[in-house]
């Protein structure tokens, strides 16, 4: 008896994979309490944006036209730089890093809490793998339309975002877990590179 060989094409694939995951995010709604999506829809153009920040200890510029060149763009909006949440985001995503990287993918942090401290945390935090920026009164996060308000202070929500190339948002995930961050946009960049690669 002849074995039947699988012919669906990778592209295909891929095309099914990040439509799930795409749905998922825009249609499903949250998966539990601890769970929203982004205000910014998937499918729009991503604002342009220029942020200083640091990698490794060291001073960056970062812009995102010229990154996205390279490949999709991971670009996670976190809190404030040495809180508990945001620091284990950190490590997850510093160790997700290379990964990313071989999908062509680039990943950058972001937050308007405790800017001066980020040249420390891109070193000790980020084990110096991607760069974070600085977002002095969330005026990127409001770009992205996921600000929220902690007494005085406007600093954004953990939001991630996946970027296409195009600059068309193709996952925008909200969420209070830090970890989850990094699943849910590993999974739409793998979707992705099976389409263009």
């Amino acid at each position: 008896m002849a074995h039947k060989i699988n012919t669906t094409p990778r592209r295909w694939l891929g095309a099914l994979a990040l439509g799930s995951i795409l749905a998922g995010g825009a249609l499903v709604g949250s998966l539990s309490a601890k769970t929203a999506y982004a205000a910014l829809a998937q499918g729009a153009q991503a604002p342009a944006f220029t942020a200083s920040g640091a990698k490794a200890g060291k001073p960056v510029t970062f812009e995102l036209k010229d990154a996205l060149k390279k490949g999709p763009v991971v670009l996670y909006f976190f809190p404030a730089a040495f809180t508990p949440g945001c620091t284990l985001e950190a490590h997850a995503f510093a160790d997700a890093t290379d990964e990313f990287a071989k999908l062509k993918a680039t990943v950058i942090g972001i937050t308007a809490g405790n800017v001066e401290r980020l040249k420390a945390f891109s070193e000790e935090e980020c084990h110096g793998k991607f760069a974070v920026l600085a977002d002095p009164k969330a005026k990127i996060a409001t770009l992205y339309q996921n600000t929220s308000t902690h007494g005085l202070s406007v600093l954004s929500d953990r939001t991630s975002y996946v970027i296409a190339p195009d600059g068309k948002i193709l996952l925008a995930f909200t969420s209070s877990d830090p970890q989850a961050h990094v699943s849910r946009t590993m999974a739409a960049v793998t979707a992705w590179y099976a389409l263009h690669s």
